[in-house]
């Protein structure tokens, strides 16, 4: 069975009013940053905060009722789990989700909450998938899988059904692939229904296995990702096929460049997205010649990220714009020299946020103390200058 046109529509009547149809909206600021026109699609805005729900729904109504009666079961990392439980529980059905070790306490919890059955098995997704199939044979449940499904694939065409409506400018796509499901299904609504347009995937430079399959070499992927929706060691055989048929091409971006979407669309666009809802954007921001000029259509597609995690992707995101900078001063061991420079910092703008006094370890006297000053700035022209100011009144400081 393949994915077609007429099946993505169908789905899109199924899973009518179940699933939201998610605002598409210019931004101006990014389309200024990157040098193109970008439209986003808020797929962070459904219910289970991703797009996942769109193609578990369609599946779950696919099924029989006997079957709905016996229950399902999948295997994720914590979108698809969320999108399962939630549908099956509001459809009266058993979910019982397998997921690997290290997936998001987030993720884990809210499918939990979702009314699923959580079994914390493998260190990987194909672990995990492996241990959901020998439940689902022993206990006669039907399996969602997250990607290489026609049902699943038809249920997440349906975004770039809702975004040719909602903007039908866009010439070119930008989508992110995990094991490949949502860029499958909306290569084929986007081309059926307008065949000029370009679809472009991105994965994580840690995680290219759609990358290299499409090139024929050796799978070789691993390692700690920011995108745990991109982290997926295959792709799967029906989207494998769909983008071979359309010729679509896979670009790469790495782990920085993701941390830096995450925090334009929060900055810019004031939305949350996980790694792999930014990836799309960290795409435009990492090859920026590639669509100047371009009417570019990112889907958001998730925005279930660690609230930990969201906290030291923001400040890593302010050291690395310099808006917050180590400073480290040498100081004469004397009664107010501190307060001195540090009214010094405030005349120049700085906010102290951290101050650490040294007078032990790593001073080059011990008549001259170091102080290292945590401090938030506008950005790195601001920290030099605050530099020079304290240059300027004979006060030697370097930054970490």
């Amino acid at each position: 069975m393949g994915v077609t046109l007429e099946g993505i529509r169908s789905a899109a009547q199924r899973i009518a009013g179940a699933v939201a149809r998610t605002p598409c909206v210019h931004s101006r600021t990014l389309s200024q940053l990157v040098g193109a026109d970008v439209w986003l699609k808020f797929e962070n805005l459904q219910f289970t905060a991703s797009f996942k729900e769109r193609g578990a729904l369609n599946k779950l109504l696919t099924l029989d009722a006997a079957s709905l009666r016996r229950g399902v079961i999948a295997m994720s990392a914590g979108n698809h789990a969320q999108g399962v439980a939630y549908h099956a529980t509001r459809l009266g059905a058993r979910a019982v989700i397998v997921m690997p070790r290290g997936t998001p306490n987030t993720k884990l919890h809210n499918t939990q909450v979702l009314g699923a059955e959580v079994v914390v098995e493998g260190d990987t997704l194909a672990e995990a998938a492996q241990r959901a199939h020998e439940i689902e044979a022993r206990e006669g449940l039907t399996f969602i899988h997250p990607y290489d499904d026609p049902a699943v694939v038809a249920g997440q065409g349906t975004v770039a059904l809702e975004m040719l409506e909602q903007a039908p400018e866009l010439d070119t796509l930008v989508v992110p692939i995990g094991g490949g499901g949502l860029i499958a299904g909306m290569a084929v609504a986007a081309k059926a229904l307008k065949p000029g347009i370009e679809i472009l995937g991105v994965e994580s430079t840690t995680y290219s296995a759609m990358h290299q399959r499409l090139r024929g070499l050796p799978l070789s992927v691993g390692g700690d990702s920011i995108a745990e929706g991109l982290a997926v060691r295959d792709v799967g055989e029906l989207p494998l096929r769909i983008l071979q048929d359309f010729a679509i091409d896979v670009l790469l971006t790495d782990e920085e460049t993701i941390e830096e979407a995450i925090v334009c669309l929060i900055e810019i666009e004031k939305t949350v997205a996980e790694g792999a809802g930014a990836a799309g954007l960290a795409a435009l921001l990492q090859h920026p010649a590639r669509f100047a000029g371009r009417r570019i259509g990112l889907p958001v597609c998730g925005g279930n990220i660690d609230a930990r995690m969201l906290a030291s992707v923001l400040m890593r995101g302010l050291v690395r714009d310099g808006r917050l900078v180590r400073l480290r001063v040498t100081l004469p061991d004397t009664a107010g020299s501190l307060a001195k420079v540090a009214t010094m910092i405030g005349d120049a703008g700085g906010n102290i946020v951290e101050v650490q006094h040294q007078r032990v370890f790593g001073t080059a006297s011990v008549k001259s103390p170091e102080v290292e000053f945590v401090l938030e700035t506008r950005g790195r022209d601001h920290a030099a200058q605050i530099a020079r100011h304290l240059g300027e009144h004979g006060v030697r400081a370097t930054f970490i």
